[in-house]
C-alpha cells in the first residue's frame, strides 16, 4: 500500500472500513515534518491491510474540527469509521506499530 492523501471528498470513504492511521499535520508544522518520512516509511509495502493516510489540516480544516485535533501532529486510528485511538506529537515508528496493534 502506499501513503494516502485525504481531503473532503475522500475521507470518510477511505477510512469506513478496517484500520487507518490518520496523520493530521501541516507543513509548516517542524513536528509534523519530522514525522513525515516515519508515516512514508510505515506505509510503504504494508502488507496487513493497515491503511496510512495524511490530512493536512490548513487544506482541510473541517475534518480537523469535526475530530478536534487543536494540536499538531495527531495521529488518530480510525477501526471501520470510528476513531479508537488518538496520540499527539511526533512519535518513533515502533511507538507507532504498537499503537495501530
Amino acid at each position: 500500500m502506499s501513503l494516502l492523501h485525504l481531503d473532503k471528498s475522500t475521507f470518510d470513504t477511505e477510512i469506513k472500513e478496517g484500520k487507518t492511521l490518520v496523520d493530521f499535520w501541516a507543513p509548516w508544522c517542524g513536528p509534523c515534518r519530522m514525522l513525515g518520512p516515519v508515516i512514508e516509511s510505515m506505509a510503504e509495502g504494508r502488507t496487513d491491510g493497515v491503511k496510512i493516510a495524511k490530512v493536512n489540516v490548513d487544506e482541510n480544516p473541517e475534518i480537523a474540527q469535526r475530530f478536534r485535533v487543536y494540536s499538531i501532529p495527531t495521529l488518530i486510528l480510525f477501526e471501520n469509521g470510528v476513531a479508537t485511538k488518538q496520540t499527539v506529537g511526533f512519535q518513533l515508528r515502533e511507538k507507532l506499530e504498537d499503537f495501530i496493534k
